[in-house]
């Protein structure tokens, strides 16, 4: 791997992630989808991890959103889509991510939470989440997302 030079990472092989798309249904405002900053940087993301021994992958994306904005709910086992991005590694070096992710409906926010304190959390309505984060794919998919275009047996019943 190179160096972290803010270009972007020559070809190589690409680690794997998983992601919770944490979302909720109001009367008032429809659907509305949340994101958290990240710990380094600030940037507005959604909760995702590595591969975690013993949980599937949708799993991994419910204990992420845990951990990292305190939500609960029900995760889809579908996948809903992909995205990129590379990550500064702490040694500097820049690590292509693959990141699947899992649609999450939130039925509890949880006061504490293990992450409490080293992230922001805030609703926003799809279009503007995905005004707000940087990764192309994840733009589209928070942009177009309907709930109840999921394939999922909990949609909507969180």
């Amino acid at each position: 791997m190179k160096k972290h030079d803010g270009k972007s990472s020559a070809a190589r092989k690409a680690a794997t992630q998983f992601a919770a798309l944490c979302y909720r249904q109001t009367k008032k405002k429809g659907v509305e989808i949340l994101l958290i900053t990240s710990r380094d940087t600030g940037r507005w993301v959604i909760p995702k991890g590595w591969p975690m021994k013993g949980k599937s992958d949708a799993e991994a994306a419910r204990q992420e959103a845990f951990e990292e904005a305190g939500a609960r709910g029900w995760a889809c086992d579908h996948c809903t889509g992909l995205f990129t991005y590379d990550k500064v590694m702490d040694d500097g070096m820049l690590q292509p991510v693959v990141v699947s992710v899992f649609p999450l409906e939130v039925e509890k926010m949880c006061a504490d939470y293990p992450e409490k304190g080293q992230r922001r959390r805030k609703w926003f309505a799809p279009a503007k989440a995905a005004a707000r984060v940087d990764e192309p794919e994840l733009k589209d998919m928070l942009a177009a997302f309907d709930p109840s275009k999921l394939n999922c047996c909990n949609a909507g019943n969180a």
